[in-house]
């Protein structure tokens, strides 16, 4: 009979790892780095030699080190002739693959043929000694070679210093590993973790005013003058200027995207369409380091600029000094706008750019990533299948990237990371990656194994979750399991007022309300923002890929299709499923179905009519007895990504080849491909209006769930004081109240959101769930 296939399981699992200290080691690393299991390690760290013999004929050697610990070896690159190298370079074992009983570190000469041993030092694993950070880093000693015998030769001496600690301590991140013992040159960089800082980004505004005494060189016909701004690769241009003359206006504005350190400067040319072709009339360099950096909504002085000219003589360009046209133009840096490179639901940073308007931090954010288990084979190495596994967390300005663990299904890292948090309505957001760059990777891209995303929020202060997330990624085949990530988060408070006070605070800086941007400008600045990004990365070292880049920052969010599209529509119906149970309760109490609950309703009901002072009241009771009632069922679990919210789970195969449709698409006919370009554009922002209703009814329902303790807890107190509130309130005072507030004059209105709108907006939705 044939095997039935199994169920895959997509639930978040709770776990129990052996995190923090064990008996062995001191309550000091409890502290600091409790939210990973401990891994032993054997350090080795060779400093230096001196007064080594020499075995060359000129009496000179070519020295290296050769740490060897029963089958793994590591080797220090070697000098040339020279008896007193210093190589400065750490080794660590894992102790759970030591299998010797002694540790050989070997100072040999470099030969052609074999290399010679000029002496070593030899320590018994039983006796070396243990060292717990924060503890003072062991200080190296000198000691003396022996030959193969055992005997102290005459001349040569090595620093060393050997213990066992942790993967807490300090040399770790830059230690040669045991794992690594296949790798070597360059490669090994690839497979170490590192910590990364996204370039500091502001928005550019170039207003472009006008423009005097241009010169076209057809005098014959009226001007049609615009302008063109380029700053790196982003090319943007005015309209023609309605006025056809020499003096041309545009007052308009056009908005870029910097990073610092600023490299490019910003180029403008003024441009007239003569006879289809496109003339140059001026052209003007303005480097960014000079451009005033504006705060707030204060004006920006303007300036006049003159343009430059180049004239080709005698086949050499030269610059026209005679020419003296001039633009008028207002530049500056916007610092008091937050640049989104990320999606806008998962944002994991909402500070403007200026770091003068940053506020204190409310918490810390603590992430132990600990191992994988079950992951998939992701490339064939020597006719079998193998993943070499590594993950990258981002949280602010802040990425981070473990170490790779070669060729294992179920690597373990347990590297421990720490963030400032500076608001806590913010998404952590971790991914795991196979590395393509290491030896049989084959060199290409580094494909991604899944992704993780915790929102900050729905974590209850300094409590540590232990959970296994399942790794799920979208194939033309259909979801895909391809393992699940083990993590342990904890968030700790700083001060609990700034954080309660930041709900009534708005969500993102002043400047995106008092003077905010299109929507059009921010999907289109969101794109250079995350290309800018993922270019500063790639040229770090090692470098952290465009496509390992881009998966953390959802770069093809935006993009239509059907799967999607129809889970919006569904979680809209689960907002409203609570009012049709409502519908079918009330429907139920007109007919009797239950003929007790109908009796106490009509007796309410008749109370309310007799005392309508009491309703308002009963209402918020109400609100608070059910928030209460709630408690009880809270949400005990991160939020994960969910399968059946996503629609992914039975998604059509013709839905998934239209999902992984190349845009713009690469069917049939122009005209097909036409029409089919236009309606994936406009479905586009359909899904988004759809997936922002959806977001907003979700938070309505997570009012009273707990989802977010502190909103819940805030919401619940601030109903049980409006039910006393009007209780001891006369009906119609308030009614006046709430009426003469809401029809106040403008003059007392300010642009700002209310207390109550950016609470509401800081309450998580189930956006963070989808896939």
């Amino acid at each position: 009979m044939a095997k039935v296939p199994q169920p895959v399981d997509f639930a978040l699992k709770e776990t129990r790892p052996k995190i923090g200290a064990d008996s062995s080691i001191t309550d000091k690393l409890a502290c600091t780095y409790d939210l990973v299991e401990q891994m032993p390690y054997l350090y080795v760290h060779v400093v230096k030699a001196k007064e080594l013999p020499g075995r060359d004929v000129s009496g000179s050697c070519d020295p290296y080190v050769e740490v060897k610990l029963g089958n793994y070896k590591g080797v220090t690159k070697h000098f040339e002739k020279k008896t007193s190298p210093e190589w400065n370079q750490v080794f660590a074992f894992a102790k759970e693959r030591i299998q010797a009983s002694v540790v050989e570190i070997s100072v040999k000469d470099k030969d052609v043929v074999v290399d010679d041993l000029i002496g070593r030092a030899v320590f018994d694993i039983n006796e070396i000694p243990k060292r717990v950070p924060p503890d003072s880093p062991l200080a190296p000693q000198w000691y003396r070679l022996e030959d193969r015998k055992g005997e102290k030769i005459k001349k040569g001496e090595l620093m060393l210093a050997v213990w066992m600690g942790t993967q807490a301590d300090e040399a770790f991140p830059h230690a040669w590993h045991s794992d690594a013992a296949a790798i070597a040159g360059d490669t090994v960089a690839h497979i170490r973790s590192k910590v990364y800082l996204s370039p500091r980004l502001w928005y550019v505004r170039v207003n472009v005013i006008e423009a005097q005494d241009l010169l076209p060189n057809d005098k014959s016909k009226a001007p049609e003058v615009f302008v063109k701004v380029i700053l790196g690769n982003q090319a943007l241009r005015t309209k023609v200027s309605p006025s056809k003359s020499v003096n041309p206006m545009w007052n308009e504005d056009l908005l870029f995207v910097a990073a610092e350190p600023f490299e490019e400067p910003i180029v403008l040319t003024v441009e007239d369409r003569s006879g289809g072709k496109e003339e140059i009339l001026g052209r003007l360099l303005v480097p960014l380091q000079s451009v005033q950096r504006r705060l707030d909504n204060k004006p920006v002085h303007t300036r006049w600029y003159n343009l430059e000219k180049y004239l080709v003589i005698d086949g050499e360009q030269k610059k026209d000094i005679k020419f003296a046209s001039r633009i008028h133009l207002r530049i500056c840096l916007e610092g008091g706008y937050h640049v989104m490179d990320e999606s806008t639901h998962h944002s994991s940073d909402l500070r403007p750019t200026a770091r003068q308007l940053w506020k204190p931090p409310v918490g810390i954010l603590e992430l132990g990533i600990l191992s994988a288990h079950g992951l998939i084979p992701i490339k064939t190495r020597d006719g079998r299948g193998s993943t070499d596994a590594y993950c990258v967390a981002k949280y602010g300005q802040k990425w981070v990237r473990t170490r790779t663990v070669l060729d294992s299904f179920a690597p373990r890292w347990n590297e421990q990371y720490t963030w400032e948090v500076f608001d806590v309505c913010t998404v952590v957001t971790i991914g795991v990656f196979d590395n393509g760059q290491v030896p049989g990777g084959g060199g290409g891209k580094d494909s991604r194994i899944g992704k993780v995303r915790i929102r900050l929020s729905t974590l209850e202060s300094d409590r540590v979750y232990t959970h296994s997330y399942p790794l799920l990624v979208l194939h033309p085949s259909g979801v895909k399991k391809m393992g699940e990530l083990q993590l342990a988060v904890r968030f700790t408070c700083s001060l609990w007022v700034n954080m309660l006070y930041m709900y009534s605070q708005p969500l993102l800086p002043k400047m995106h309300y008092v003077h905010p941007l299109s929507v059009i400008q921010l999907d289109s600045l969101r794109h250079q923002a995350m290309q800018i990004v993922s270019m500063r990365l790639s040229r770090a070292e090692p470098p952290l890929r465009r496509e390992v880049v881009e998966y953390m920052l959802d770069v093809d969010s935006h993009m239509w299709n059907m799967r999607r599209s129809k889970a919006n529509f569904f979680r809209i119906m689960g907002v409203f499923r609570g009012l049709i149970a409502m519908s079918n309760w009330f429907h139920q109490i007109r007919h009797w179905k239950n003929p007790l609950t109908s009796v106490l309703i009509h007796i309410l009901f008749f109370i309310l009519v007799i005392y309508p002072e009491l309703i308002i009241p009963t209402f918020f009771l109400y609100l608070f007895i059910v928030g209460i009632w709630n408690f009880r069922i809270r949400p005990r679990h991160p939020p994960h990504m969910d399968v059946k919210l996503s629609h992914a789970d039975a998604v059509h195969p013709d839905e998934l080849d239209e999902e992984f449709d190349t845009f713009p698409t690469t069917k049939s006919s122009d005209m097909v491909r036409m029409r089919y370009d236009r309606l994936r554009s406009i479905a586009g922002r359909v899904q988004t209006v759809v997936g922002d209703l959806a977001t907003q009814g979700e938070r309505l329902v997570f009012l009273l769930s707990w989802r977010d303790p502190r909103a819940t807890a805030l919401f619940v107190t601030l109903c049980l004081i409006c039910a006393v509130v009007f209780y001891v309130t006369p009906f119609q005072v308030i009614a006046l109240l709430v009426g003469f507030y809401v029809l106040r004059h403008p003059r007392f209105r300010q642009k700002l959101p209310s207390a109550h709108l950016n609470f509401f907006r800081r309450l998580p939705a189930r956006s963070d769930c989808m896939l």
